[in-house]
């Protein structure tokens, strides 16, 4: 894995301090003062209303690393034994505006491949917030509860490779940290797989605020081309249609929640969780109690070329 951390100027790369399956990049100043010119050619409206604009910027920012970042980024998320980066900004460069960081997600999707359509938002992108009082019909922005471990696109007609989070803003925060497991690090996920109900379709809805109109039918495991057991599952989705179905679910629910593999970690704000959503999953510790708690956060999530 060694072979993975070729320099490339202007980025700091290194493995993460919690697991070598995580590999940090840091962007350096100088790489944020060659991105403010061609970055500051669009506006956000024009990303959202002219597709075309995104690669102009996914451009952009592989020029400044001699064409070599993309390559890269996606010899990561596509490698079974990574298959996940945290990119992370300068601190304190006034620079990095939620403009800059949107602008700077959208460059690193297209260099991935294509985002899909986000019917929460009815954009290639969803900007939400996690605050003390909640009304929502998800775990998503319900601060005080935890955000157990799943994976993105359970409840959708379209391929979900990858996924993109990124920290906009924060304030008054405490607790709330990244949760995140890499299915092969899952204790008993052979047990899982030798069950039969484990390759059964399952019925997957929505609540009403993502605005999805249908339910989808689709196996919580499947193989990739190698063989290998990908994951698509989110606790509060499945419908299961019998007693069998039900007692599945509650069984893997406890195995990942209760994994001492499992990566609690601490992303501060400009920075973002990039992952293959077939064989990363993700999830939220609960925040502290605050009043005053605000954190905003943005998703994109996409499929390969």
């Amino acid at each position: 894995m060694v072979e993975m951390l070729n320099p490339i100027n202007g980025f700091k790369i290194s493995f993460n301090n919690k697991s070598e399956r995580i590999v940090n990049i840091e962007i350096k100043d100088e790489i944020i003062d060659k991105l403010i010119f061609p970055f500051n050619k669009f506006d956000v409206t024009a990303l959202e209303y002219k597709p075309f604009t995104r690669f102009t910027l996914a451009k952009s920012l592989d020029d400044i690393s001699e064409n070599k970042l993309g390559i890269f980024l996606n010899k990561i998320i596509k490698n079974r034994s990574t298959g996940c980066f945290i990119l992370k900004t300068p601190d304190n460069n006034k620079k990095v505006s939620n403009d800059f960081l949107i602008k700077l997600s959208t460059a690193i999707g297209h260099l991935l491949g294509i985002p899909n359509h986000d019917s929460m938002s009815g954009k290639f992108y969803a900007r939400f917030y996690v605050k003390h009082e909640d009304h929502s019909d998800s775990y998503l922005r319900k601060a005080y509860k935890n955000m157990d471990l799943h994976t993105d696109g359970t409840y959708v007609d379209e391929k979900t490779d990858w996924l993109i989070m990124s920290k906009l803003e924060e304030k008054n925060v405490k607790g709330g940290e990244t949760a995140v497991l890499h299915l092969d690090d899952l204790e008993n996920l052979n047990d899982l797989l030798k069950d039969p109900v484990s390759k059964e379709n399952f019925v997957w809805g929505s609540p009403k605020s993502k605005n999805v109109n249908y339910k989808v039918k689709h196996p919580v495991f499947t193989e990739d081309e190698n063989g290998k057991p990908n994951i698509s599952y989110i606790d509060q989705f499945p419908e299961p249609k019998n007693m069998k179905q039900g007692n599945f679910l509650q069984k893997l629910s406890d195995s990942l929640e209760e994994s001492r593999n499992k990566i609690i970690t601490e992303l501060p704000v400009g920075s973002m969780l990039v992952a293959n959503n077939h064989f990363w999953l993700h999830g939220r510790r609960p925040f502290k109690e605050n009043k005053s708690l605000s954190r905003e956060l943005l998703r994109i999530r996409g499929h390969f070329n």
